[in-house]
């Protein structure tokens, strides 16, 4: 869902504070039949005309249920992935404009952790040549002596030894892996970090001290995040503004406590009545929104509105013939404004 094209009241400290500044970004997928010749017969529609933005130095969280598009619009912001349309602008540079070795370049300010910390990981390679590598590929030190002393620093800066540089990833724990991950992303100095689900593998216990390592690396590089998650308390606790994504569509985005104490959209208020309340006694109380329906296919996205189907308030509005855009409805609080999703 598109922002509608209307001038908000920002100043100009806001508008140079806007690191990342993403415009009807789109992400579709061809879907293919044959085997010798090959026909394109439709396209999966992963992320659809999103637009949004990131401060420097704040955390926008990105939520949703598995398969919104969360993941694929990270990719594209980083130019992971080709975008099939729309514009990234990264500190004023338009990155879907430049070529590879200009984009290869310009890793040393975007980054990510990636979600898997088993997978993202190479087998035959011992930590301190995972940490390592970008420094080699970006040329950042001098001799080996110098490699040697910023991979120490890099696995103390995440809270390992030095010691365990030679050592393989099968030897680590999830959470320690995934620490490894945060130092490789960390190891050209970036600005801007795309955190892709990166607790979502891990025992909680272990979750909370990655977050707070996330937090404390924030503080003390000012760094940039966009986190991607599906759980939303985590989200809450780190982030400074939430988007609500469904079907590869923003519905929903505002600052975390207001989104929090004030959702709007439908969808957003069915995900918060799902986050479980240890007090059995508000647990009781509260109202629960149960969707109706499985989630649309992004082959086929519904016309209109794409949370229509499931809408609790379908019948009541027209949401089926238009496509809802933002509009902001209270300060940084922006909502889709089918007549259905705006009325409580």
């Amino acid at each position: 869902m598109t922002t509608k094209t209307k001038k908000t009241t920002k100043n100009k400290k806001e508008e140079t504070d806007i690191l990342v500044n993403v415009e009807n970004l789109k992400m579709y997928f061809p879907v293919t039949s044959g085997v010798i010749i090959q026909k394109e017969i439709g396209q999966v529609k992963a992320v659809d005309n999103l637009s949004f933005f990131v401060r420097k130095g704040e955390t926008l969280g990105l939520v949703g249920e598995s398969g919104c598009g969360k993941t694929t619009t990270g990719r594209a912001v980083l130019q992971l992935y080709e975008p099939t349309a729309g514009k990234v602008q990264f500190n004023g540079i338009e990155l879907t404009e430049l070529n590879a070795n200009e984009m290869r370049a310009m890793r040393k300010e975007v980054q990510i952790i990636f979600q898997d910390p088993y997978g993202s990981l190479n087998p035959r390679m011992s930590a301190g040549d995972i940490i390592g590598e970008p420094l080699k590929v970006h040329k950042l030190v001098d001799n080996k002596v110098q490699y040697r002393e910023k991979v120490a620093e890099l696995l103390s800066i995440v809270g390992l030894s030095p010691y365990m540089a030679d050592r393989y990833p099968h030897e680590f724990s999830g959470g320690q892996r995934q620490r490894i991950g945060i130092a490789r992303a960390l190891a050209v100095n970036p600005s801007f970090v795309v955190c892709d689900e990166p607790v979502s593998a891990l025992d909680v216990s272990i979750q909370a001290q990655v977050v707070n390592l996330l937090e404390d690396l924030q503080a003390k590089f000012g760094l940039t995040y966009l986190f991607i998650a599906h759980d939303l308390s985590v989200v809450k606790h780190i982030s400074d503004r939430i988007a609500v994504m469904y079907l590869g569509h923003i519905v929903e985005i505002a600052p975390a406590n207001e989104l929090y104490f004030n959702p709007i959209h439908g969808y957003t208020r069915a995900l918060l009545s799902a986050i479980p309340i240890p007090d059995p006694t508000i647990e009781k109380t509260r109202e629960r929104i149960i969707l109706e329906g499985d989630v649309p296919s992004p082959l086929n996205p519904p016309a209109g509105c794409v949370f229509q189907p499931r809408c609790t308030k379908k019948d009541k509005c027209k949401c089926s013939e238009t496509t809802p855009v933002l509009i902001e409805v209270s300060p940084e609080h922006w909502v889709a404004n089918c007549e259905c999703c705006m009325s409580k």
